[in-house]
C-alpha cells in the first residue's frame, strides 16, 4: 500500500514534468519573421508581384524578377516593408531559424487526423494532420479562433500541400497574437487565384501560380526554391481583419521548454516527451522491487 501511495504522486509528477523552462522564444525567430518570402536555392518571380516583408535566399544567391545582387541587400519597388536579401548574414540566420521552426512544429505530433481535402470545414484552433491527395483544398476552409487573441493552428503534411484554383482560407474571430502554420514535408503549390492565409514552412519548394495570394503569412522554403507569378504575399496583413498580427506568425505565442504558451502564460500546445513516461516506468519497477525485498518472508 505504501508503494502505491508513492506511485500515484510519482505518476502525476511524471506527466507534468518537462524540460527545465528556458527563455521564451518565438515560433518564428526574429530574422525569419521579417521575411515574407525565403528560399534556399533560388527565388524566381514573374513581375509584377506585391510583397510586404523581405524577400531572401540562402545559401543560394540567385533571385530573379526582383532587383537583386549576389551576397548583398537591395531594394525593389515590388517589395515594401522589407528588402531583397541575397545570402547575407540575416538570410543565413533566417534559414537556420526556419529549420528550428519546422522541427518545433513537427514535434507537436499528429493531433487530429483529417481527410485530404479541407474544403467545407470549419476548424477551431488545434494541431491537425492532413492526408495526402490530389488537392488539399478545393473550396473554402474557415478557421475560427473562437475569440482567442492567441489562437494557434498547426497543419502537418507528410508530403505535399496542393490547392485547387480559386480555393480560399478564411481566418475569423482571431486576434493579433494568433499563429497559423502549414508544416509541409515536401513541396507546396497554391494554384491560380487561390486566396490563402498563414505561414507555409516547406521542406523543399513552394510555388504560387498566377495571381495566388497569401493575404497574411509567408512562403518559407527550407532546402528548395520559391517560385512566384504575379502574386501578393504580406506579413502586414492589411485588409484581412488581422492587422498587426505579424503575418499570423504567433506573435502572442512562445516556446518555453517543452510547451507553447500564449501571452497570458497558458499552455496551448505541449511537445510530447515519450521518454518521461519511460523513466517513470523504470522508477516504478524499482520501487516495487524494493518493496518486495523489504517484505519479510513468512
Amino acid at each position: 500500500m505504501n508503494a502505491m501511495k508513492l506511485a500515484i504522486p510519482m505518476f502525476a509528477a511524471a506527466l507534468a514534468y518537462g524540460p527545465s523552462p528556458g527563455l521564451a522564444v518565438p515560433i518564428l525567430g526574429n530574422e525569419l519573421a521579417s521575411f515574407a518570402v525565403l528560399g534556399a536555392e533560388t527565388v524566381t518571380n514573374v513581375p509584377t508581384s506585391t510583397i510586404v516583408g523581405s524577400v531572401g535566399v540562402s545559401p543560394g544567391t540567385a533571385i530573379t524578377g526582383f532587383v537583386s545582387s549576389p551576397n548583398a541587400i537591395t531594394l525593389d519597388p515590388q517589395v515594401t516593408g522589407g528588402v531583397v536579401d541575397s545570402n547575407t548574414a540575416v538570410a543565413q540566420q533566417a534559414q537556420a531559424q526556419l529549420t528550428t521552426a519546422r522541427n518545433t512544429l513537427t514535434s507537436l505530433g499528429i493531433g487530429l487526423t483529417l481527410g485530404a481535402d479541407l474544403a467545407g470545414l470549419t476548424l477551431n484552433p488545434g494541431v491537425y494532420t492532413v492526408a495526402a491527395g490530389t488537392t488539399n483544398l478545393s473550396g473554402t476552409l474557415i478557421l475560427d479562433g473562437l475569440g482567442d487573441a492567441d489562437a494557434l493552428w498547426v497543419f502537418q503534411f507528410s508530403s505535399t500541400l496542393i490547392t485547387s484554383p480559386g480555393s480560399v482560407v478564411n481566418v475569423i474571430n482571431a486576434g493579433t497574437g494568433s499563429g497559423l502554420f502549414w508544416n509541409v514535408g515536401s513541396s507546396a503549390t497554391l494554384d491560380t487565384t487561390t486566396s490563402f492565409q498563414g505561414n507555409i514552412l516547406a521542406l523543399t519548394s513552394i510555388t504560387l501560380n498566377t495571381n495566388a495570394t497569401i493575404g497574411c503569412g509567408r512562403a518559407l522554403a527550407d532546402v528548395g526554391a520559391v517560385t512566384l507569378d504575379q502574386n501578393t504575399i504580406s506579413i502586414g496583413c492589411a485588409g484581412t481583419g488581422e492587422e498587426g498580427s505579424n503575418g499570423l506568425g504567433g506573435g502572442g505565442l512562445d516556446v518555453v521548454g517543452g510547451v507553447i504558451v500564449d501571452s497570458g502564460g497558458n499552455v496551448v500546445a505541449r511537445i510530447p516527451e515519450p521518454g518521461t513516461l519511460l523513466l517513470f516506468g523504470v522508477g516504478l519497477v524499482g520501487l516495487f522491487a524494493s518493496r518486495k525485498r523489504l517484505v519479510p518472508v513468512a
